[in-house]
């Protein structure tokens, strides 16, 4: 287990990427989600490794990601896709700290755009699926208050102390 390995997780538009940037003003090592480069470069290059296109090959290229292993789990649920025992694997040897940070879907700050189709209801279904993940792989998660980046920033500086 890496203590110092802490995920934020949510669903689509939900604040996470706001929220990262903020963490790295502050001077936290962060490292940025690969699921938003994965379908830039795709786009880019023609490629069909795309959620809505390839949902084998895109879920292949984005096994690890920023958010975290079971994070992949959660989106082969998303996708009607069986969990392949290497995946399973994967979440339950490679351990994060026991707190994962939850965004919660926040209606009034979504928003669609050329990598995120999803609409409301599937935002909001990805969201609780993630969480259940996470609760599935006996992580505590840990709701993130719909504020401001700086005081979500604070309250999960508060939660790691």
């Amino acid at each position: 287990m890496n203590n110092n390995f802490y995920i934020i997780t949510g669903g689509p538009g939900c604040g996470k990427t706001t929220l990262i940037e903020k963490l790295k003003q502050y001077g936290y090592n962060c490292i940025d989600e690969a699921a938003r480069s994965i379908i830039q470069e795709q786009v880019k290059n023609n490629g069909n490794a795309l959620p809505w296109k390839n949902t084998f090959k895109y879920k292949e290229l984005i096994t690890f990601f920023d958010r975290g292993i079971p994070d992949t789990l959660c989106y082969s649920k998303v996708l009607n896709e069986e969990i392949t025992p290497e995946e399973n694997l994967a979440s339950i040897a490679y351990r994060y700290n026991k707190k994962v940070f939850w965004l919660p879907p926040w209606k009034e700050i979504y928003t669609t755009d050329s990598e995120r189709k999803q609409n409301w209801t599937e935002a909001k279904r990805i969201a609780f699926l993630m969480k259940e993940t996470y609760l599935n792989y006996d992580y505590e998660v840990i709701e993130i208050p719909k504020t401001n980046p700086r005081q979500r920033v604070s309250f999960i500086l508060d939660n790691i102390k």
